[in-house]
């Protein structure tokens, strides 16, 4: 563990919600359980296999070193989380957590839970697509699909998105997207449906069509959503759903389900629809075998085209 001991000395003090060591990249041999997270001014470990009392007293020892050099007047506050097996079991190590717990990202404000659940409210490997939505939503409806605690509705308000429907079938973690909406000031531009989006589709595509569709399900998730059999079901369904040169995000953080995954089942489900790219994870999530990390891709549906004849606008093919 001596790769998360020699980070813990180096890190600086967070002000945003962020990485600090991704074992799970398996750029740090012999770590590759470990994940230590930062939503200030809680840190937050986490162990993908069972670890001793004596190296979490060593953790312990090395947050409080460097928290006694960064902030010596303020109390170190720290949670352990134990995943494995698929269970979590979460244990407040040293401190206390503030609640409400409100961190920051890139101005945005957001409501997080450490201290209950494996998923503490904000997906942290998704900074750099919620990035990319507020810089490509000005103007247009959006579609949140898995909409969780909708940060990618805020991000898209931010950028100027004119209108965004937020669907999940978790009523708890819409009510805290709404809340997350209060927190920035976004009283309007924002609806929220707590529906199984396969039971759904009618009103869904009443709000459309859409500039932008983002799907953020997870990939497995037993009575809501398995990737390998439920994606492709999604996926015909967005044609129809985009307007004229729409986009789409796909994402899917499943290590088993590589890019080609994904390009297949749209090939076959979407065909029209055209791949443009692969958004970067932020660097604090680098890996040594990407197609394991999280996957963004963007897809385009096609644009107009002037029919020559008779000067009018038709769907290019």
């Amino acid at each position: 563990m001596q790769a998360l001991l020699d980070a813990i000395a180096q890190l600086e003090r967070p002000t945003e919600a962020q990485r600090i060591f991704h074992g799970r990249g398996g750029l740090y041999p012999g770590c590759e359980h470990w994940a230590l997270d930062a939503y200030p001014p809680v840190w937050v470990l986490t162990s993908f296999l069972p670890v001793t009392d004596a190296e979490l007293a060593r953790v312990h020892d090395a947050l409080s070193a460097r928290w006694a050099q960064l902030a010596p007047d303020e109390p170190l506050s720290w949670v352990f989380q134990s995943r494995h097996e698929g269970r979590a079991e979460t244990r407040l190590m040293a401190g206390s957590v503030p609640e409400p717990h409100v961190v920051t990202e890139r101005g945005a404000r957001y409501l997080v839970h450490v201290l209950k659940g494996q998923n503490h409210g904000l997906f942290l490997d998704m900074a750099e697509g919620r990035q990319w939505v507020r810089e490509h939503t000005a103007n247009t409806r959006v579609l949140n699909l898995f909409a969780y605690t909708c940060a990618f509705s805020v991000a898209a308000l931010q950028g100027g998105a004119k209108q965004v429907v937020n669907v999940d079938m978790s009523a708890g973690a819409i009510a805290i997207g709404q809340q997350n909406h209060a927190l920035n000031g976004l009283g309007s531009g924002a609806s929220f449906l707590a529906h199984d989006i396969f039971k759904t589709w009618g009103k869904i595509t009443r709000s459309g069509p859409y500039h932008l569709i983002i799907v953020d399900p997870p990939s497995y998730q037993k009575g809501s959503f398995v990737a390998n059999k439920d994606y492709a079901r999604l996926m015909r369904r967005l044609p129809d759903l985009l307007r004229p040169d729409g986009e789409v995000l796909l994402c899917l953080n499943a290590p088993e389900l590589d890019t080609a995954f994904l390009q297949n089942q749209m090939r076959e489900a979407a065909p029209d629809l055209m791949f443009v790219e692969r958004l970067p994870n932020p660097a604090s999530f680098a890996d040594a075998s990407p197609e394991r990390a999280l996957k963004v891709l963007r897809y385009r549906a096609p644009g107009l085209v002037q029919c020559a004849s008779s000067q009018t606008l038709q769907p290019a093919v």
